[in-house]
C-alpha cells in the first residue's frame, strides 16, 4: 500500500513517512498541493490513500481535494488539520474528504485510522494488481499465473502482494521483515529468503517469465 502525504510543515510530514514506512508502507511526501495534484491526477499514479492537511500554503487542501474529486481521482483521502470545529469537518466531508484527524493526533491512532479506510473503501478492495500474467486480488487474496490459480500461504501471498505494490522499486530484506513481521520477536537468520524461494517455485519456476528478480547485495523486486 503506499501513502502520499501532503504536508507543509516539514519536520510532521519527514516524522509521518518515517513511521509510516516503518509500519511497511510505500511513502510519498509533498509540501505543497500543486506539486502533489499532478502525480495524484496520472493514470500512472500508484497512490492507495492520501493524508492532505488542509491549510496549506498556496492553494489548500480542500481546494486540492474537490479538483480531484472533479477528476475522478477516487483514492481515500483522510484529511490532517488544526480546523474542528463541526464547521471545519462539514465543509472537509463535503469537498471529498472520507475521515478527519484533527492535531495533535496519535500516531497509532492515525495508523489505525488508515487501515480502516483501507478495508473499507471500494476502490481499493476491487483492486486488482497485474504484473504480466500474473493476477493478484488482495481482496479475495486469490493468485492467478494465466488462468492457472496459484495456492499460496498467507506469508507467500502478502510478500507477492508487498513486491507488487512496490511497482518495481528494490525492496530490501529488512524491509520485508519488518512488513511481515513487525510484532514478532524472531530471529531475522535467513526467514525472508526461505519464503521467497518457497513463493518462486510456485510462481516463476515453471515459467520461462520470472516475476520475482533478485537485486543482489540489496533484496528483491518485481520484473515486469
Amino acid at each position: 500500500m503506499n501513502i502520499t502525504i501532503v504536508e507543509d510543515e516539514k519536520k510532521l510530514a519527514n516524522s509521518l513517512k518515517e513511521g509510516f514506512e516503518s509500519e511497511g508502507y510505500g511513502v510519498s511526501v509533498f509540501y505543497e498541493a500543486e506539486s502533489a495534484e499532478g502525480k495524484l491526477s496520472a493514470k500512472s499514479s500508484d497512490c492507495s490513500l492520501l493524508l492532505l492537511d488542509l491549510m496549506l500554503p498556496g492553494k489548500g487542501g480542500l481546494e486540492l481535494c474537490r479538483d480531484l474529486r472533479s477528476k475522478n481521482v477516487n483514492v481515500p483521502i483522510i484529511a490532517l488539520t488544526a480546523l474542528d470545529t463541526v464547521e471545519d469537518v462539514i465543509k472537509a466531508l463535503d469537498s471529498g474528504v472520507d475521515d478527519f484527524v484533527s492535531k495533535p493526533f496519535s500516531f497509532d491512532e492515525l495508523v489505525a485510522r488508515v487501515r480502516a479506510l483501507h478495508r473499507r473503501s471500494p476502490g481499493i478492495k476491487d483492486m486488482k494488481m497485474v504484473v504480466a500474467d500474473v493476477r493478484l486480488d488482495p481482496s479475495s487474496r486469490l493468485v492467478y499465473r494465466g488462468n492457472k490459480a496459484i495456492s499460496l500461504t498467507m506469508r507467500e501471498f502478502d510478500i507477492l502482494q508487498y513486491l507488487m505494490e512496490s511497482d518495481g522499486k528494490v525492496v530490501t530484506r529488512e524491509e520485508l521483515f519488518a512488513h511481515l513481521w513487525p510484532k514478532e520477536d524472531i530471529g531475522f537468520s535467513n526467514v525472508v529468503d526461505v519464503h521467497i524461494r518457497n513463493l518462486r517455485s510456485k510462481i516463476d519456476d515453471k515459467y520461462s517469465k520470472k516475476i520475482v528478480r533478485t537485486v543482489r547485495g540489496f533484496g528483491y523486486s518485481i520484473q515486469r
